[in-house]
């Protein structure tokens, strides 16, 4: 039976729960479910990469020959033979990583929050790259640090600057390959020289590498796991090169901590779906993904090529853009008296989407930027959305 007339509920959240926020990519993303937006917005990979019939067989195969144990609770640590495949594929260029290293994870955005509650105090220094990745900068703000921007540029992060700012920080956020969201590559000698100084500063370094295996050309540079396995975090993830509804990801660090951060899975879901990742491995233990990567360098590069040639085609002087060498994201520099916030409604008005630029600061935000993914858009809507970009930033140019 109904209570009448009950007392409304004063809501008292905790401090940490002001912290939250929503993901303008997750806002925006409301609006480019419309049949009638081109969107250059979301971080989404194409559908056409996804190996449906592939996944189906997995599936089929783990639930007639596996069923009861694929249905049940798993180990909070993962699957134990994924957790193998994972550990040998990343022990190359001379680093053994060991399966105990390897913590499965419910997609890399699980062991950001994670190594947030693990590492994180309020108010700890905690050093990203301007600009940085807006999940991670949320995951982390939940645990209230003190972000600090470590400067980037063309070759991304610039390791030299990092000695001078990392006095009491608890770690250091990188995204090396194809970056989000800039599409930048981080240099081998740039890799070398930030691996050298947190190693000899004691600054875990995490590199987040969701890209790394899309680059064009299907040479991606070395991980700096395997430059320092002792102090490198490494985050990895099947979402871009099997699908991203699986929600699966790894996380790859000393036992210590990943002990650590198993203790606050524990607390957070338990474990992984055991269903998803006895599945995983079974579509990918015999090598299906070196055979299907492949195809999505290729569209993928194709897709930016569309891009570039509209934007070199569309937009006017005075706009700058990078060309990416792999990945799924392309950064526009407008002139510095347009903001890209204002720019994202009047293209929405005439159906067209990307996302501004400022929500990937964590510190003094360039508003006169944006990120434009192109991976989901056929290469005649590239080509319209473009122009009707460029004709919208034209008229402020006048």
């Amino acid at each position: 039976m109904k209570i009448e007339h009950p007392t409304p509920i004063k809501w008292q959240f905790a401090q940490r729960a002001e912290q939250l926020q929503s993901s303008a990519i997750r806002e925006i993303l409301k609006v480019t479910q419309r049949p009638d937006i081109i969107s250059f917005a979301g971080g989404l990979p194409s559908p056409l990469t996804f190996p449906v019939e592939h996944m189906q067989a997995a599936f089929d195969k783990v639930l007639s020959q596996q069923g009861k144990i694929a249905l049940q609770y798993g180990p909070t640590d993962g699957y134990g033979p994924l957790r193998e495949w994972v550990a040998q594929s990343l022990s190359i260029e001379g680093a053994t990583i060991a399966p105990e290293q390897v913590l499965m994870v419910s997609g890399s955005q699980q062991a950001l929050d994670l190594l947030g509650k693990v590492l994180i105090e309020d108010g700890s220094k905690v050093l990203v790259e301007t600009p940085s990745y807006l999940g991670a900068l949320q995951a982390f703000s939940v645990y209230r640090p003190q972000f600090v921007s470590v400067p980037t540029d063309e070759s991304g992060l610039l390791p030299e600057t990092v000695e001078g700012i990392a006095d009491g920080a608890r770690l250091l956020y990188s995204l090396p390959n194809f970056h989000n969201p800039t599409g930048r590559t981080m240099s081998l000698e740039r890799r070398f020289a930030l691996v050298e100084t947190c190693a000899r500063l004691g600054l875990p370094l995490i590199e987040d590498d969701p890209y790394g295996a899309l680059s064009y050309s299907g040479e991606p540079l070395p991980r700096m796991l395997n430059m320092n396995p002792d102090g490198v975090i490494y985050l990895g993830s099947f979402s871009k090169v099997l699908t991203p509804g699986i929600r699966l990801g790894y996380v790859v660090a000393p036992a210590i901590l990943i002990r650590k951060l198993e203790q606050a899975k524990q607390a957070a879901d338990l474990h992984t779906s055991q269903l998803t990742q006895m599945v995983v491995y079974q579509a990918i233990k015999d090598g299906f993904l070196s055979q299907h990567i492949p195809s999505i360098r290729t569209l993928y590069a194709n897709q930016c090529q569309a891009m570039l040639d509209a934007l070199e085609e569309f937009f006017p002087v005075g706009v700058k853009w990078n060309k990416p060498a792999g990945g799924m994201f392309i950064w526009v520099t407008l002139p510095g008296h347009i903001d890209g916030m204002q720019l994202l409604d009047e293209a929405i008005a005439k159906n067209v989407a990307f996302v501004p630029g400022a929500p990937f600061y964590a510190n003094k935000p360039e508003i006169n930027t944006l990120r434009l993914s192109f991976v989901t858009v056929p290469p005649e809507k590239i080509r319209q959305g473009v122009e009707i970009l460029a004709g919208l930033i034209k008229d402020k140019l006048r």
